[in-house]
């Protein structure tokens, strides 16, 4: 079993398309990556304008573990500031 992630947002209000680009690579090479347990992650926009990162874990506890590294280095909090309405949910396969 594994843990599919998936974050959905609008960006906010002032932050261009670019900024949030390069941001978010940051974290998914800078950090994202280098968390145990995380096996995939992409990001993705809609034509409508909304924003998806889906994440694959291989358990709940990683994905814990790692928004809870995420929270204390802080890019979960500039991460925040670039979104608007953002809403994450949780999946687990069921191979």
């Amino acid at each position: 079993m594994a843990v599919i992630e998936t974050n959905t947002f609008r960006l906010a209000d002032g932050v261009d398309e670019a900024t949030f680009l390069e941001f978010d690579e940051r974290v998914r090479t800078g950090f994202l990556y280098h968390q145990p347990g995380m096996a995939r992650a992409t990001t993705a926009r809609a034509e409508n304008g909304e924003w998806i990162v889906v994440v694959l874990w291989a358990s709940d506890e990683d994905a814990d573990a790692a928004l809870d590294a995420g929270i204390k280095d802080g890019a979960m909090h500039r991460f925040m500031e670039l979104v608007d309405g953002f809403e994450r949910k949780r999946y687990r396969t069921l191979d």
